[in-house]
């Protein structure tokens, strides 16, 4: 029988697949084998549902045009017959069988997300992706990558309007990698169409998928759980290299993580921390802000011209490490590091003409965060 369902799954396939992806109509095949299971399956079931559909409303329609009643045909007066409701009942319940077999050994296939080579936690924020390559001492976050000109209609939409990240995930191909799911905040679904990936995450719960992809190349997704006013601004992107240069990314990322350490325990000029502040403010502050600084009261105050902001030097800096409870702020020590922390506060106080000439340095906010977690 599964011979037979995966026959009638690929004939499917040939005579659909041209003109329904040439017109966008159907699920993409993917590029893991789980989608490509998962795309089998698709067809087979619509294949059976159609041959149904036909033969339910073939003869529907043949007995309505031929026993008409302008043609003089007489209704039957028997109520029932035992051999009619046997067929009735024992077909369908065949054709469900015959269904469940190849969804259940889909479905297992799915789920089992063990013994798996690589382990990432995917943490959903509003309105971005903080990646965590467990195990590993690598871990970044990833944001919108369309420039705002595009957005604001300043400037022309590119290919992948919305849909571009300043931080791909990397995962190596060949290899199974398991996704650990979560959210700081409220709950987000991580998306990616040809992986046939799928996944809410949810704040307080750790939800688990997997995927092994066997083409290199770049895919595309996005969040698909309405999680707020920027929901469609927070792209997925997954990078899939070979083995030896997903070796030497995560070499270069370690060595950067190892030097951004270092460097928190150094004296930073106002320059620097200026540019990289600005740099980091239009990466993850900008969208609730706005790039200049105006906000989107009351759920994002203006920092431009902001008196509290400014006199109150302490307060800035826990605002942006832990946040505001009940309020739209999140916690930024878990997706910044302190050198970006210290620089982002650094520009907030010093630009729009917010000109307080106070600096913040990465080695106050490091140690403030290493006395909070004691």
């Amino acid at each position: 029988m599964r011979m037979l369902l995966v026959l009638a799954g690929g004939l499917a396939s040939a005579a659909l697949t041209p003109i329904a992806l040439a017109n966008g109509w159907n699920m993409p095949e993917g590029v893991t084998a789980v989608s490509r299971d998962i795309y089998s399956l698709h067809m087979i079931i619509f294949w059976i549902c159609v041959i149904i559909g036909v033969i339910v409303f073939g003869a529907m329609f043949y007995s309505l045009f031929r026993y008409r009643h302008s043609r003089g045909a007489k209704a039957a007066t028997f109520h029932e017959h035992t051999s009619v409701e046997v067929i009735w009942t024992a077909i369908p319940l065949l054709i469900l069988v015959a269904m469940a077999v190849p969804a259940t050994a889909t479905l297992k296939t799915m789920y089992d997300a063990s013994e798996a080579d690589l382990d990432i936690m995917v943490t959903g924020q509003q309105w971005r992706w903080h990646y965590e390559y467990l195990g590993e001492d690598v871990a970044f976050t990833s944001n919108l990558g369309t420039p705002r000109e595009q957005i604001s209609g300043t400037s022309e939409k590119g290919e992948n309007y919305l849909l571009e990240v300043d931080e791909p995930l990397v995962l190596p191909v060949g290899q199974k990698v398991r996704l650990l799911l979560t959210s700081d905040d409220v709950i987000h679904s991580w998306w990616v169409p040809d992986l046939a990936v799928k996944q809410d995450a949810i704040p307080g719960f750790v939800n688990e998928n997997w995927v092994r992809i066997d083409e290199p190349g770049i895919y595309r997704g996005q969040c698909a759980e309405l999680c707020g006013r920027n929901h469609g601004f927070m792209p997925v992107v997954v990078e899939a290299v070979e083995q030896e240069q997903f070796d030497e990314w995560m070499a270069g990322r370690k060595e950067a993580a190892q030097q951004e350490a270092m460097s928190a325990d150094r004296e930073w000029g106002m320059d620097e921390l200026m540019a990289r502040g600005e740099k980091a403010y239009g990466a993850v502050c900008s969208a609730c802000h706005q790039p200049d600084g105006s906000g989107n009261p009351p759920a994002f105050p203006a920092l431009a011209g902001n008196q509290a902001l400014m006199d109150d030097r302490e307060g800035h800096i826990d605002t942006v490490i832990n946040g505001v409870s009940g309020a739209a702020m999140p916690a930024f020590r878990n997706t910044l590091s302190p050198v970006e922390i210290a620089a982002v506060i650094t520009y907030e106080r010093n630009a729009w003409g917010n000109e307080t000439g106070d600096s913040v340095q990465p080695s106050e906010i490091a140690a403030l965060i290493a006395g909070q977690g004691e």
